[in-house]
Formats: structure tokens, C-alpha cells, sequence
């Protein structure tokens, strides 16, 4: 799949130096499909301050395009099994600002994107001027204030964040994708009672926030909410 990729932009017809400059807002975008990609390009094109750097279908890739970027626009859904919360945090990691560029459809998913510090959401159904002023305001470390952000965030509130240590985390993504006590602790080099304590903690640690987990297909559910696992494809989003 070939992608946008644009450096300095040449020179205008009057003449002029041309758009690029150290001021401008580097960009880039991850979307496993090219006709969004050609839209953004498209929008970000005529305006000086904003430089479409490059795209790629997902981050890895984007980033050894370039990692000297200050915002990227990302597709909530990958099919490369990467989670919006491991997307936005290993961008957040490098200094790279995120605004999620969605049709809206999973609120699971923004609330992940949301959990891992992204700016903020923009649907795919948005204005050009909508577009752009989420690029500009992220660019300047803005949050991105948009009424379906805040609809999925706060609009279940059941879906109180819970807060994991690295060791459950990979506990819960072990045991919730089909892991047993046993083989999750052969993974890990614990002993099986160990990783059934861990359980309790977690089952613990939801229950406290009003989310029960009396079942193992509820982990899952709250593994995939939080961002830890990707949600089912069931379709584009």
C-alpha cells in the first residue's frame, strides 16, 4: 500500500520559500486503509503552519519513517493487533501528541485512547475546520476538547478507570486470551497459586470500581474496555 509521504513542500507560483518551515506542525498519520490518509493530505496541504510529514499503516511503521513528528493522527482500529492505549502511550513516550481520527462506533476503544492521554477525538464525519483545529491545538499541546469525547468517557458510569500493575496487566491479558492459571505462570515463571492471587487482586480491583468479573469472558470485557487487549474485528471502524 503506498502512502503520502512529503517532506519540505517546493516552491509556491509566486515564488516563496514554500510552506515548510521550523514552526510548522509536523504531522503524521496511521491508518490501515489509503483513502482517509489522501483526505487528510488533502486538508493539511494548502496551510503553511501544518506539514504532512507521513503515513503508515501502523505506528511501527510510521515511526521508522520518522519519529520526529509533533502530532499523529490515528485510526483507532489496526489490524496489526495493537491496542489505542499501547498506540498513544508509545507515541506519548516519544514527545508525539495523538488526536483519534474515528467514525465514532466504539466508545471502549476512545475510552482506551482516552486512559492513555490522547489529545483528543475528531469523527471522521468532521468539517475541514473541525480537522484542522484539532491538528493546530495538539500541535500546541492543546487538549481537543469534542463533545463525543467527552460522551465516551463519561457516559457510562460504570467504566471507572482501573489502574493495574505491569505484573497484572500481564496477568489479565494472559488469563483473559485463553490462558490457564498453570501455562499463564509457566509464562511468567510463577507458580500457579501465585498467579490465582493475582486474580483475586484484579477481580478485587474491579469490583471496587463497580465492574464485576465473575466470569472469565467479564475479564476479557474489561481487558478489552481498558485498553489492554484489542477489541474483536467485527468490521471497519
Amino acid at each position: 500500500m503506498d502512502y503520502v509521504e512529503s517532506g519540505p513542500r517546493g516552491q509556491d507560483e509566486a515564488g516563496s520559500e514554500g510552506k515548510h518551515d521550523m514552526t510548522a506542525v509536523r504531522v503524521g498519520m496511521v491508518d490501515d486503509h489509503p483513502s482517509p490518509v489522501w483526505g487528510i493530505d488533502r486538508i493539511l496541504e494548502p496551510h503553511n503552519d501544518l506539514d504532512f510529514v507521513c503515513a503508515a499503516a501502523t505506528v511501527s511503521e510510521l515511526l521508522s519513517k520518522s519519529s520526529d513528528l509533533d502530532v499523529v493522527i490515528l485510526d483507532l482500529r489496526l489490524n496489526d493487533g495493537t491496542t489505542p492505549r499501547e498506540n498513544v502511550e508509545r507515541l506519548a513516550d516519544l514527545g508525539i501528541g495523538t488526536v483519534v481520527y474515528t467514525s465514532g462506533e466504539h466508545p471502549d476503544l476512545l475510552r482506551s485512547a482516552a486512559r492513555a492521554g490522547t489529545l483528543g477525538v475528531v469523527l471522521k464525519s468532521a468539517s475541514e475546520d473541525e480537522i484542522l483545529h484539532a491538528v493546530r491545538s495538539a500541535g500546541a499541546g492543546e487538549e481537543v476538547l469534542t463533545t463525543e469525547w467527552a460522551a465516551a468517557i463519561d457516559g457510562d458510569p460504570n467504566l471507572d478507570a482501573v489502574d493495574l500493575s505491569p505484573q497484572l496487566q500481564r496477568v489479565l491479558t494472559l488469563y483473559a486470551s485463553g490462558g490457564t492459571s498453570v501455562s499463564v505462570g509457566r509464562e511468567l515463571g510463577v507458580a500457579a497459586d501465585t498467579v490465582n492471587e493475582y486474580l483475586k487482586r484484579i477481580r478485587q480491583k474491579y469490583a471496587d470500581a463497580g465492574r464485576p468479573t465473575r466470569t472469565k469472558l467479564d475479564l476479557f470485557k474489561r481487558a478489552v474496555e481498558d485498553g489492554w487487549l484489542p477489541m474483536p474485528h467485527r468490521g471497519r471502524d
